[in-house]
């Protein structure tokens, strides 16, 4: 059964503005591991724009609460180069209370838009 849907856009070049104006945005955005490739190298605007995207797809699939913490969810990439969705403290909470078991999310980013869909099932 899904419990909700969730879909958002971010374009590429006005995150980046966002991240550059704003001191400390990205450490309030998200934890280490999706800021940095396994490389040591920074994750590409691009990428972290669809990250940003799923973060906010992932709220609105949960009916858009308030009180969510951003790092409370956290977009893993499998070996496969597959994303996945990991929640813990207020996202979890939010989650169970809901009854979701199972959370899919799907990135895309082109022409200067990044975007994902997340989908709550329960």
């Amino acid at each position: 059964m899904i419990v909700g849907v969730g879909i958002d856009v971010a374009g590429i070049d006005r995150f980046a503005e966002a991240l550059e104006r704003t001191p400390g945005l990205a450490d309030r955005l998200f934890v280490e591991r999706e800021l940095w490739l396994p490389s040591g190298e920074r994750r590409g605007m691009a990428s972290l724009a669809a990250r940003f995207a799923a973060k906010e797809a992932l709220a609105k699939s949960l009916g858009a609460p308030g009180g969510l913490r951003w790092t409370d969810a956290e977009i893993l990439t499998e070996p496969s180069g597959r994303p996945r969705l990991s929640v813990r403290g207020t996202v979890a909470v939010c989650a169970e209370r809901l009854g979701v078991r199972g959370l899919h999310v799907s990135l895309s980013h082109d022409a200067g838009v990044a975007s994902a869909v997340v989908i709550a099932e329960g």
